[in-house]
């Protein structure tokens, strides 16, 4: 190597790291509130509460693998069985359910989303039967909801006396979810959204604008002193609604750096510190999916930064030096990404990503709804199966979430798409588990138009697909898998496998149908693949033809 340009390639590299030291250096804010980590410490080990010690994470390879989970996203927010956010909307006069509140148990100023919990028995609810339908379905991993924007917590919570062990089903409902997915060897995962209670129960302060209650104060101000004879009596709801403090600029924000959004005290921050670290020492997640922009609380906080930290070094300490546990956060950049799981929701990008990430999505409400049910407004088996194979031809997992009604129970159409998520998975999941992206992910109408995700995601159900549209992953550099997206009524062509092509330039060996005997006919050319139309196929959604090269 010539002397000069040795010393450019060090000068390069050089240059390179100081950049991206200016880089990690202005992604580290100056925190509002440092956590008080005294009650419950971060686990020392090979990760910092950083940015720049966090990007040494790796997605582990379980993870990879796996590419389905199912989300229970159930709490006492489903017991009216009304829809999503029930006890934000309640208290806004003129929204569905504010109305609905009315109907049915009253004014929010004498009836609070408070006062739903002790009706919340969970009396049908059997993790065990659950579980092991939904590994039958063929989900590699559950996530339970630990917590909601309702700040109520779904365990034997040290630090929220609003819990399920304390009050409303008195169970230990993450204790019994965890139990049942170590029984039939599903991956455990909890969700936590309670950060964001500070601004989103803000409407429980509120009173009516009109009418003849104008004026009157919802239940939002109310403090222990007011619980005397009560059924809460003992019980402070200041511990659930969490407002005291003043009201913020626009309450809907998601985003602390807005400063529309008053910035959370000391104690606020700390609570949610600890609650989580005890939800991860106790109960062992190997996933923790955050409702957030990027980290819970971020970047007022630094509770984010130190949850992950011990996160992956407790995950370390257990698994024999190597980091098995995953965070996932939403909206995140690309130096975000280095630290933690992309989490888009109800949509998927549309290109193939070069990190891991994950979707997720639910067959209705994210709360149970039962006029999804009444109005049969669940997603069919055929579109959760179209996106998961879109998904994982992207590097992708897909996180299904099927909701719960309030006790505990599915209603029998969200019953009968689980079992047939399982029978397609049956036949078809090794063309899922276990699989990498291929060269491109699909061909197709589908695949050549642009469906640019916005905010957290949300682009699903833009596009419809049919039996011109193929989704592709692979196995090793012999086996990819065509995914056909729709029943085929005629033969089908798939350009990229033609023996001269931009992205292949080998003879196939054979090509077979995925759960039928059928002998499958197909022809290679230089410029194309062309299998025949099938006789007939093995499952009413996708089909999947594996294709062997030589």
């Amino acid at each position: 190597m010539e002397k000069n340009h040795y010393f450019k390639i060090m000068f390069g590299a050089f240059v390179s790291a100081a950049i991206t030291v200016i880089s990690v250096a202005q992604t580290e804010p100056e925190f509002k509130v440092i956590v008080n980590t005294d009650s419950e410490p971060v686990m020392a080990g090979q990760f910092e509460p950083t940015i720049e010690s966090l990007s040494a994470f790796e997605c582990p390879e379980w993870f990879r693998d796996a590419k389905f989970g199912i989300w229970a996203h159930w709490g006492p927010q489903c017991q009216p069985e009304d829809g999503d956010w029930y006890a934000r909307n309640m208290y806004t006069q003129g929204d569905r359910q504010y109305q609905y509140q009315i109907d049915t148990k009253g004014h929010p100023s004498e009836y609070g989303f408070k006062d739903w919990i002790p009706d919340w028995k969970a009396d049908k609810w059997n993790p065990d039967s659950l579980i092991h339908l939904y590994q039958q379905a063929g989900a590699k991993y559950f996530m339970a909801l630990a917590n909601h924007h309702d700040n109520f917590d779904m365990y034997a919570s040290r630090y929220q006396p609003w819990n399920s062990t304390a009050m409303g089903p008195e169970k230990d409902i993450i204790g019994g979810w965890k139990a049942a997915c170590d029984k039939y060897g599903l991956t455990f995962g909890v969700s936590v959204h309670a950060s964001h209670a500070w601004c989103w129960y803000e409407t429980s302060r509120g009173s009516d604008k009109t009418g003849p209650l104008a004026g009157v104060p919802y239940d939002g101000w109310l403090t222990k002193a007011d619980g005397k004879g009560l059924w809460w009596e003992g019980y402070d709801p200041q511990d659930l609604y969490a407002q005291n403090h003043p009201l913020s600029a626009n309450n809907r924000s998601w985003d602390w750096e807005l400063d529309r959004v008053v910035t959370p005290d000391q104690a606020y921050c700390d609570k949610f510190y600890n609650r989580t670290i005890q939800l991860i020492n106790d109960y062992d997640p190997q996933i923790v999916y955050f409702d957030d922009t990027y980290l819970p609380l971020w970047p007022v906080s630094d509770a984010g930064l130190k949850i992950t930290a011990h996160m992956y070094n407790r995950s370390m300490s257990l698994n024999k030096g190597k980091n098995q546990g995953i965070i996932t956060g939403k909206v995140l950049n690309d130096w975000q990404k280095e630290t933690i799981l992309w989490d888009v929701e109800r949509g998927a990008p549309d290109r193939i990503q070069d990190k891991p990430w994950q979707t997720c999505t639910c067959i209705g409400q994210w709360h149970y709804d039962k006029h999804v049910y009444y109005n049969d407004g669940y997603k069919n088996s055929s579109q959760v199966i179209t996106m998961l194979v879109d998904v994982v031809s992207k590097n992708g997992n897909l996180l299904l979430s099927v909701p719960l009604k309030g006790d505990g129970s599915l209603d029998p159409t969200e019953y009968k798409v689980v079992k047939a998520i399982g029978n397609w998975m049956q036949i078809n999941g090794e063309s899922i588990y276990g699989t990498r992206p291929w060269k491109r992910y699909g061909e197709g109408p589908n695949a050549d138009a642009s469906n640019p995700i916005h905010a957290q995601g949300f682009n699903e159900g833009r596009l419809k697909y049919t039996s011109a549209d193929l989704r592709f992953n692979c196995k090793g550099d012999k086996i990819i898998y065509v995914t056909v997206m729709d029943v085929p009524e005629k033969d089908i062509t798939v350009a990229s496998l033609g023996s001269k092509t931009e992205y292949n330039n080998r003879k196939i060996k054979s090509v077979s149908l995925l759960g039928s005997d059928e002998n499958v006919s197909w022809t290679q050319n230089s410029n194309e693949l062309t299998i025949g139309k099938p006789s007939a196929v093995p499952t009413p959604e996708a089909i999947v033809y594996k294709v062997t090269l030589r």
